[in-house]
């Protein structure tokens, strides 16, 4: 049984970045590090950034005006280090038919880091935004989409790139435009590539991270932070931000390889970056609730 039960798990370990990539809600942000070197230190990855000037004059007898090109390395700590172990006693998993175990790695995926990694991200881009926020809360349909007409005018006013522009907008708030079905609200809502509706559990300016190990803090995960308000919506622009996960460990280990106890093993790690360039904040537009 035992032997099986790994073999399982490790097929179905295999298959989590699919499942993460489906049920994750913020995998569109991931960023093309290709032209990232190393920092200086192990934890820090430089990213390029570069500053232009705008058109100046051509003068038919002086001929062009010198521009200057600003490039540089902007330095970026990474910032999610999270993980955990668990077993499974080996009896208790003979006994359940290898079930107690099996499940084990999708159910953590699913319920545990996919919503903690959405919503520290979404966190990270609230702290980080350039427009807004808007405090306020938006009762029907019509204030939805008077919002959004208002965030997108402003991402327009500061030259924020129209293609490519998400929507990610509190579950409850989508239904809202929804039953509305105007024209308007449909013109307003073709300003996006994509819509993407967040549960408000996973969606608010600011989390506290359980460290799994104080008291009161046992359970790990995550909560809303005391200072925190729920997120209405928020428009990000993927060009804005720094997203990339640089290790990801997710093994299982049979009984006879645990010195320690007759148990199966299963660990995770995530070791990610979650930021955003600090010329382009302006890409990230935050409305959230006043309190």
């Amino acid at each position: 049984m035992l032997p099986n039960t790994i073999a399982l798990i490790t097929k179905y370990i295999g298959m989590l970045d699919e499942v993460y990539e489906v049920e994750a809600l913020t995998t569109d942000l991931d960023s093309d590090m290709a032209f990232a070197k190393a920092g200086a230190n192990a934890n820090e990855v430089a990213i390029p950034k570069m500053t232009l000037q705008g058109l100046a004059d051509y003068g038919r007898n002086t001929g062009y005006v010198d521009r200057t090109m600003t490039f540089e390395y902007e330095t970026v700590k990474y910032n999610f280090d999270r993980g955990g172990k668990f077993s499974v006693d080996a009896m208790d998993d003979e006994e359940t038919q290898g079930i107690a175990f099996g499940m084990l790695a999708g159910e953590f995926e699913r319920t545990e880091v996919i919503p903690e990694v959405d919503a520290f991200r979404f966190a990270s881009y609230a702290a980080l935004h350039g427009l807004g926020p808007a405090d306020a809360s938006l009762a029907d349909g019509a204030a939805v989409i008077a919002a959004l007409r208002a965030a997108t005018t402003a991402m327009n006013a500061n030259k924020v790139p129209k293609a490519g522009r998400i929507l990610y907008i509190e579950d409850s708030l989508s239904g809202l435009w929804e039953d509305l079905d105007t024209t308007k609200s449909r013109e307003v809502l073709k300003n996006f590539s994509k819509i993407v509706a967040v549960p408000q559990d996973r969606f608010y300016t600011a989390i506290d991270q359980l460290d799994g190990k104080t008291a009161g803090e046992e359970a790990g995960g995550y909560v809303k932070d005391v200072a925190g308000k729920d997120i209405n919506f928020m428009v990000i622009q993927p060009k804005a931000v720094l997203q990339y996960t640089k290790h990801k460990v997710s093994l299982a280990a049979a009984a006879d390889a645990n010195f320690d106890a007759d148990a199966l093993t299963y660990r995770y790690r995530l070791y990610a970056l979650c930021d955003a360039y600090g010329n382009k904040a302006k890409g990230i537009y935050l409305h959230n609730k006043a309190i």
